[in-house]
């Protein structure tokens, strides 16, 4: 027998945060956000415009440094209890489709995802989209721009839309839009913005969004509690991690694959739904009634605070901590629903420990959510109808090194019956 120790496990390789575009891991700072969809129509003069603009492209790196301004910035200026303004930050970063890298003759086979290969408009039904058939063809009911052959998208975030209307701008420049020598032409551009005062951070339900992103290994430092952190490669590509590692492409390297929806929400209708529904128990008003009903629905609060630890009334400190807003599991509730329903949102889309107990990982389910809310906000003619009259919702992104493991799966875990829940064993 040998008298040497086993060697420590080599430390996996410190992610180059250069090389890492800003929004997947770190998410671009924003009070608004512009999507600009094109198609690339000179692949000659693009290619040349590209290596250009690529110094624009905001990496990882920098937008940790914007991070740090802005919290400097809050730190130096707000006293009295003001809130301080913003300061001028904007972001830049850049995704091809299938179609974009076909465009270019760039070989993007080993890629290998089958949902990005295929493109959204052949997953849509099984997304659960609406539309009609075509002989056996599926035809979404997307708005008219969507269906058109998109190459690649820039995602313009900054502090205002000043700022984010001149990178816009430098963009069309840089490319010569509209010119003789464009290399690009706009498809379509969506815009999303923030909401106001103490809605900042809530969809236009009302919830607050984005809690449970998960902390990255490698990157996020003394992560709060909850979900186990994940291996950098559940998000970025040749990463460890990634489940396709060993057989990517080397330009591939620390690239993500991300996921755009565009999701429309009736609120009117679905306050007065809930409100119809409210839980008529003991000792609750109305309203009282009505929030728990819809809180059982998405599965926390209105304030971020999770059904499971605070399941009869709203608790805005739990939700404002961060050490315990996330720290639940689901643990031994796999045939128990009165804390969080099996059916709420947040149980459908991260399982947790209803599929670890079974002896599943999450890790390759999780997905980095990156959305920002569009449309205004409700209005007292909607209010009174209880109708929505104005377009509003969620423009949904995500990051993730599979979209079939990722947000396809959640997709149709929302749909399905995910968790297992006793009658179907």
């Amino acid at each position: 027998m040998s008298d040497q120790q086993p060697l420590p496990p080599t430390p996996a390789p410190a992610l180059d945060l250069k090389n890492i575009q800003g929004d997947i891991l770190s998410g671009l700072p924003k009070k608004t956000e512009t999507f600009y969809f094109f198609e690339i129509t000179d692949v000659t003069g693009f290619r040349t415009n590209l290596r250009d603009f690529v110094p624009v492209v905001k990496t990882v790196a920098q937008t940790l440094k914007d991070r740090e301004a802005i919290d400097k910035h809050k730190k130096e200026s707000g006293h009295g209890g003001h809130k301080p303004p913003t300061i001028p930050l904007v972001g830049v970063n850049i995704a091809f489709s299938h179609l974009g890298f076909a465009k270019l003759g760039i070989d993007d086979t080993k890629l290998v995802d089958t949902a990005f290969l295929s493109g959204q408009r052949q997953d849509a039904r099984t997304l659960g989209d609406k539309g009609t058939l075509d002989g056996d063809k599926f035809v979404p009911d997307w708005d008219a721009p969507f269906k058109q052959d998109i190459h690649g998208v820039f995602v313009v975030a900054g502090d205002s839309h000043v700022t984010v209307d001149r990178k816009v701008q430098l963009i069309e420049q840089r490319f010569k839009v509209g010119t003789p020598t464009a290399s690009i032409s706009k498809i379509v551009s969506i815009v999303g913005d923030v909401r106001p005062g103490d809605q900042d951070g809530h969809e236009h339900f009302g919830y607050l969004d984005g809690v449970s992103n998960p902390a990255i290994i490698g990157f996020d430092t003394n992560p709060p509690p909850g979900p186990a952190p994940v291996r950098p490669g559940v998000l970025l590509l040749g990463q460890d991690g990634d489940e396709n590692k060993d057989g990517r492409d080397p330009w591939m390297a620390d690239g993500s694959f991300l996921v755009f929806r565009q999701l429309f929400q009736n609120v009117p209708e679905f306050d007065e739904f809930v409100n119809t529904n409210r839980l008529q128990l003991p000792g609750l008003s109305p309203k009282e009634g009505a929030d728990l009903f819809g809180a059982r629905l998405v599965g926390r609060w209105k304030s971020g605070a999770p059904i499971d630890l605070t399941p009869f009334f709203d608790d805005p400190e739990l939700a404002d901590d961060p050490l315990r807003n996330n720290n639940f599991h689901f643990t031994a509730e796999r045939d128990f629903q009165k804390l969080c329903p099996f059916a709420a949102h947040i149980r459908k889309t991260l399982p947790r420990a209803d599929l670890e107990d079974l002896g599943f990982s999450i890790e390759n389910r999780r997905i980095a959510r990156r959305g920002i809310q569009f449309g205004p906000e409700l209005t007292r003619a909607e209010k009174q109808q209880k109708k929505t009259l104005l377009g509003r919702g969620l423009l949904f992104v995500s990051y993730q090194s599979s979209i079939v493991n990722g947000f396809q799966f959640i997709q149709q875990s929302k749909q399905h019956r995910i968790p297992v829940t006793e009658r179907q064993r």
